[in-house]
């Protein structure tokens, strides 16, 4: 509705423009710049009206419907987003869940190694080789591919 008391006021300022310009006397040497103004009035005018060809509605709609696929990207992209910090956190939580159950069971091994005899002594004769002073070594040869061959 504004856009239309404007157009209506510049259209009635064009026309009193013309009348002044036939009424002011001219002086020679100064350019005519009434008829090059208004000229450019119409034409501002002009395009003002032939820009109403395109109705209001259409042109709401048109922006509605960008701010509609503008906010439904942006939520796909977030949701795609949350999805894959999900799955994230899920494989790095059952990673800290199976270290932390290899933690207690290294937690009482160690404690059982501090503390208990027996299993002192077998994990002495089994990762280190150590035999008691009374006992006697007797070696057996294997025929696996690590042991030494005789000749």
């Amino acid at each position: 509705m504004n856009n239309i008391a404007n157009n209506h006021w510049v259209d009635r300022r064009l026309g009193s423009q013309r009348v002044a310009a036939r009424s002011l006397p001219r002086f020679p040497g100064v350019p005519d710049l009434s008829h090059e103004l208004t000229g450019a009035v119409a034409a501002v005018a002009k395009v003002r009206r032939e820009s109403r060809l395109i109705p209001a509605g259409v042109i709401f709609g048109m922006v509605l419907l960008a701010m509609l696929a503008v906010c439904a990207t942006v939520t796909m992209r977030s949701r795609a987003e949350l999805q894959n910090s999900s799955e994230q956190y899920k494989k790095l939580s059952d990673e800290l869940n199976d270290l932390v159950r290899s933690n207690a069971v290294l937690r009482t091994e160690v404690r059982h190694l501090q503390s208990d005899p027996a299993v002192i002594e077998s994990a002495a004769r089994a990762r280190l080789n150590m035999v008691r002073p009374n006992e006697i070594v007797v070696p057996l040869e294997t025929s696996d591919s690590n042991s030494p061959q005789r000749r």
